[in-house]
């Protein structure tokens, strides 16, 4: 079944000293369209993290954000700008004994300069932290995906709903064209009657011949049997569990192409209201297939 490019999830998992958090939500793109935010110090995981996007999603836009929460000892670290500290210390004693003030100088003071004690980027080990990433990630794509379905499935009910709308006129329209023959062979007699006022003698092979070669003229019989063949593939498509969007769009144009034929052909005002509607299911489906996957 046919899946939206539409939808949200969120995943966590806490296994202490990490804490991993993952957010994904996906759009309507034309191709697979992934935009990372990772925490700093765990870049060397974005390929594996995209590379599980990947499997998951075949077309869309993707924003995704993993955040990597390191509570271990060995991954909190700091050092001591101790020039800095020196040069503030003695800056510091000089202005004391340029004032004639006494008295040690505060930790709390050299730290109030800024940027004595840093935090220090410590190399990260991978080997503990991607299972618990791929985990969560596995969970909140798992849940995209089953969102994804959900309105997919949604989607598919409203898809079968204008199919069969668009094969009921189709019979309609087919119905009408059977009748062009006699209509064009009515239409020969009553624009003879007219412009002879009954004077001339109407041969009436003559007038069956004509008849018959406007109505091949407007012979939509191959428009038709393409058109049903066209609902019959739209159907399979969204049954047939691979990405349908592309192939759907497609489809759509042929559809179109098929039915303005259709309508260039027709010389009855019944038939080309008919056509007029089908395009407007056409549209409405058109509209609705820029989401599927």
């Amino acid at each position: 079944m046919i899946k939206s490019m539409t939808a949200y999830a969120r995943a966590e998992n806490q296994t202490a000293p990490y804490t991993v958090r993952v957010e994904v939500r996906s759009y309507n793109s034309r191709h697979l369209d992934v935009a990372l935010k990772l925490t700093h110090g765990f870049e060397v995981l974005e390929e594996q993290i995209k590379g599980g996007i990947a499997d998951t999603v075949a077309r869309g836009r993707v924003d995704i954000r993993v955040q990597i929460l390191d509570e271990s000892e060995a991954g909190i670290a700091f050092e001591v700008n101790l020039p800095r500290a020196r040069a503030y210390c003695e800056a510091v004693s000089k202005l004391n004994q340029s004032l004639g003030l006494e008295g040690k100088i505060a930790t709390e003071t050299v730290l109030g300069a800024g940027s004595i004690v840093l935090a220090v980027e410590v190399e990260k080990d991978m080997d503990p932290v991607w299972p618990l990433v791929s985990a969560v990630l596995n969970t909140a794509l798992s849940d995209l995906d089953a969102m994804r379905r959900v309105e997919g499935t949604n989607m598919a009910k409203d898809f079968y709903q204008r199919l069969d709308t668009i094969e009921t006129m189709l019979d309609q329209i087919s119905a009408q064209a059977s009748q062009l023959p006699s209509m064009y062979q009515q239409r020969l007699k009553e624009r003879i009657e007219a412009l002879t006022h009954g004077i001339v003698e109407m041969d009436q092979t003559r007038i069956a011949q004509e008849a018959a070669l406007l109505a091949d003229r407007s012979d939509i019989s191959e428009e038709i049997v393409r058109a049903r063949s066209h609902i019959q593939q739209f159907r399979t498509l969204m049954e047939d569990g691979t990405p349908a969007g592309r192939p759907l769009n497609f489809l759509l144009q042929e559809f179109n192409r098929e039915f303005n034929t259709m309508g260039s052909k027709s010389g009855k005002a019944n038939m080309s209201h008919i056509i007029v509607a089908v395009k407007s299911e056409l549209e409405k489906l058109r509209e609705q297939v820029q989401n599927v996957e």
